[in-house]
C-alpha cells in the first residue's frame, strides 16, 4: 500500500475531512487533496504531522508495514 492511500483511509477513518486535515498541517485543502491522490509528493514534515495526529508511526503511513504502532514518545 502507497502513502497516498494510506493517508486517505487513515483521515476517512477518523471521520475528518481534507479541510480540517489540511488546516492541522498546515496546508490548503487542494493541496492536501493533491497529496491524496499523488499528484504532488507529501514532504517529510508534513507526513510527520500526519503520523501524530493519527497516533501511527512513519513505517505505518508509508505503507512499509501494517501494523500500526504509535507514534513514538520523546
Amino acid at each position: 500500500m502507497n502513502y497516498q492511500t494510506r493517508i486517505r483511509e487513515l483521515r476517512e477513518d477518523n471521520d475528518l475531512s481534507q479541510k480540517v486535515v489540511a488546516e492541522k498541517i498546515n496546508v490548503a485543502q487542494t493541496t492536501y487533496s493533491d497529496y491524496e491522490t499523488g499528484k504532488v509528493r507529501i514532504p517529510v514534515e508534513a507526513l510527520i504531522m500526519l503520523a501524530k495526529l493519527y497516533n501511527v508511526d512513519l513505517n505505518f503511513i508509508s505503507g512499509v508495514t501494517s501494523k500500526k504502532s504509535p507514534f513514538p514518545k520523546k
